[in-house]
C-alpha cells in the first residue's frame, strides 16, 4: 500500500531552483533512501514534505489525502514525523517533558505527565529504544539524543518517520544500532524515509534508492539491484574515486606534546599524551567517539591549556597561548563542529571567509575591515572549492553542510599553515565531496603541511595517513606506520589493546 506520494514537486530560491519536478512514492513498511550530493535538494524536499516549506509547484498525499502546503502542524496530524539532522531538543528539560512539549491542548490546567511517562515508556520498549524519562537532555550522549527526537515523533504519532542524515553526528557503532532499530520499526508498519549520501549505510538499511542531483530526480533503484559504484556515479554524475597517499619524503618534526594531559570544565580529557608530528606528512589519530578527540581538538586549537606537560612548536612551547596566538604561529584548524565553532551562522560567506585574518593588513586597515578585499577573497574561496549556492554575500546560515565545510576548508589551506588540525574533516559530506577533500589534505602534505588528521572513518584514516595512533580513554598508542596497519589492527588498538598486548588502562 501506498502511504505517501510526492508529485511533481518544485521549489525556488530566488534564482536557485531547489527542487525541480520531483516525484516520490513510499509504501507501508518500506525504507527509502533519499542520496544525493550536499546540496542537491534532499533537505527542501523532505522540509516540503513536513510542511516547513511550501512547493511553488506540485503537492504531497498521505495515506491518500492531499496535505495542506506550509503546514506542519497539518502533516503532523496525518502521521508525518521528521527528526532533523540537527537536534531540536531543550537541554534543561527532562526527556519525558521534551516529548511531551506542545503535545497537550494550551487550555489545559495540568500537565498529564504520568500519562505521559506510561505511554513513552510504552514505545520505548515497543521500538526498542530504551531511554530515562526523567534525564536531562544535556546530560544525554548523542545517540541518546536522537533516540529522544524519534520517540517524540512516535508520541505523535508517527506512521511515516523521516530522518535528515541521521548517523551525521553518530559514531559507527551508534549508527549500526540505529539502523537495526528502524529495521525493528518497519516490521511494526512504520514506514521510513532517510536522507543520506554514505553508500554504505544505504546499500545496509534500505529497500530502495532515490537519487538527487541538481534538484531533479535522476534515478531510481531497488536496493538489491545496484551498486555503491552505480549510486555513487548517478549521485555525482561521473565517476568517483578517492585520492591515493603516495610515499614521499618527510621532513623533521615541526610539532610534539610531551606527557599532555588537559582537563576542561574539571573532566580530564587527555592523560599524559605524547606524540611528534612532522612536516610533509599526516599523522591521524583514531578512535570511538568520546575517548579525549574533543580535548585534543582543544589543545591543538589554542582553545584549552596543558595542566601538565608541554606542546611545542618548531622548539617553542605554544601550550596555554590562545587561539588568535596559534593562528599567528601558523596553525590552521578545520573544527569537529562547523555550526558551533567553524563559523557565524547570522554572517555572510565572505565574513566567515576572513574572520581568523581579520588583524591581517591585507582584510583589515587602521580598525576598519576592507570589505572589497574579504568578497574577492571569498569569491576565489567560492569557485576553487566548489562552494555551491553561494556568493560572498549569502548568509552562510542557509548553505548545507557540506558547502560550509568546504567553505571552512577553503580559508584554512588559502592561510598556507604550517601546521592543520583537520577534526572529522568530511563528516557529513557526500561521496564527491570528499574525494575533493581529500585530495587537498594530500596537496598541502606535499607542499610541506604537517597534518594531524582525527576521524572516526577508518577507511579515510587508512587512505590519508602515513603514521596513526589510536586514542582510548584519554591516551595514545604508540605510532603504526600506514604499511603495517590494517582495519583489524586498528580495530583492536581503538579497543584499547595496543603493543604486544598491552591495554590503553
Amino acid at each position: 500500500m501506498t502511504v505517501l506520494r510526492l508529485d511533481n514537486i518544485t521549489k525556488r530560491f530566488g534564482a536557485l531552483t531547489a527542487n525541480d519536478g520531483v516525484s516520490l512514492e513510499l509504501a507501508e513498511g518500506e525504507i527509502l533512501a533519499l542520496l544525493g550530493e550536499n546540496g542537491a535538494g534532499k533537505t527542501t524536499l523532505m522540509n516540503i514534505l513536513f510542511g516547513h516549506y511550501a512547493a511553488d509547484e506540485g503537492s504531497v498525499h498521505v495515506f491518500g489525502k492531499e496535505l495542506p502546503p506550509g503546514r506542519p502542524r497539518a502533516a503532523i496530524e496525518a502521521g508525518v514525523g521528521m527528526v532533523h539532522q540537527h537536534f531540536t531538543l531543550a537541554g534543561n528539560l527532562s526527556v519525558l517533558d521534551n516529548v511531551m512539549l506542545g503535545s497537550e491542548p494550551l487550555g489545559r490546567l495540568r500537565s498529564r505527565r504520568d500519562e505521559g511517562r506510561a505511554r513513552l515508556m510504552a514505545l520505548s520498549e515497543k521500538f526498542g529504544l530504551p531511554v530515562d524519562p526523567e534525564a536531562k537532555v544535556s546530560k544525554l550522549s548523542v545517540g541518546e539524543r536522537q533516540r529522544v527526537e524519534i520517540l517524540k515523533a512516535l508520541y505523535r504519532d508517527a506512521r511515516i518517520l523521516i530522518l535528515d542524515e541521521p548517523t551525521a553526528v553518530l559514531a559507527r557503532p551508534e549508527a549500526q544500532r540505529l539502523f537495526e532499530t528502524l529495521r525493528g520499526m518497519t516490521g511494526q508498519g512504520l514506514s521510513i524515509i532517510f536522507i543520506s549520501h554514505k553508500l554504505n549505510e544505504v546499500m545496509a538499511a534500505s529497500h530502495r534508492v532515490a537519487v538527487l542531483r541538481g534538484g531533479r530526480k535522476v534515478a531510481e533503484r531497488k536496493t538489491s539491484e545496484t551498486t555503491p559504484e552505480e549510486l555513487a556515479e548517478l549521485m555525482v554524475g561521473r565517476r568517483v574515486t578517492r585520492p591515493k597517499r603516495e610515499a614521499h619524503a618527510v621532513g623533521g618534526p615541526i610539532l610534539k606534546a610531551e606527557g599532555v594531559t588537559v582537563e576542561i570544565d574539571g573532566k580530564r580529557h587527555l592523560d599524559d599524551v605524547s606524540f611528534t608530528l612532522n612536516r610533509g606528512e599526516i599523522l591521524g589519530i583514531v578512535g570511538v567517539s568520546g575517548n579525549g578527540q574533543a580535548g585534543l581538538g582543544a589543545l591543538l586549537s589554542g582553545l584549552a591549556a596543558p595542566v601538565s606537560g608541554r606542546l611545542l612548536l618548531e622548539g617553542r612551547e605554544i601550550g596555554g597561548l590562545g587561539p588568535r596566538a596559534f593562528i599567528a604561529e601558523g596553525i590552521g584548524r578545520i573544527p569537529e563542529d562547523r555550526h558551533a565553532e567553524g563559523v557565524v551562522g547570522e554572517l555572510t560567506v565572505w565574513e566567515n571567509a576572513v574572520l581568523e585574518r581579520l588583524s591581517s593588513p591585507d582584510y583589515s586597515r587602521r580598525g576598519f575591515v576592507r570589505r572589497g578585499e574579504g568578497r574577492a577573497h571569498a569569491a576565489k574561496l567560492i569557485e576553487r572549492f566548489d562552494v555551491r549556492g553561494a556568493d560572498p554575500e549569502t548568509r552562510i546560515r542557509l548553505l548545507s553542510g557540506g558547502n560550509m565545510q568546504k567553505l571552512i576548508l577553503g580559508r584554512v589551506l588559502a592561510a598556507a599553515p604550517k601546521v592543520i588540525l583537520a577534526n572529522q574533516p568530511t563528516r557529513g559530506l557526500d561521496e564527491g565531496a570528499i574525494a575533493a577533500v581529500h585530495a587537498e589534505l594530500l596537496a598541502a602534505r606535499a607542499g610541506g603541511a604537517a597534518i594531524i588528521l582525527i576521524s572516526e572513518e577508518l577507511e579515510e584514516a587508512l587512505g590519508l595517513s602515513d603514521r596513526l595512533q589510536a586514542i582510548v580513554g584519554g591516551r595514545l598508542s604508540a605510532s603504526v606506520p600506514a604499511e603495517e596497519a590494517d582495519p583489524r589492527r586498528l580495530g583492536l588498538m581503538m579497543a584499547g589493546v595496543w603493543e604486544e598486548g598491552g591495554h590503553a588502562a
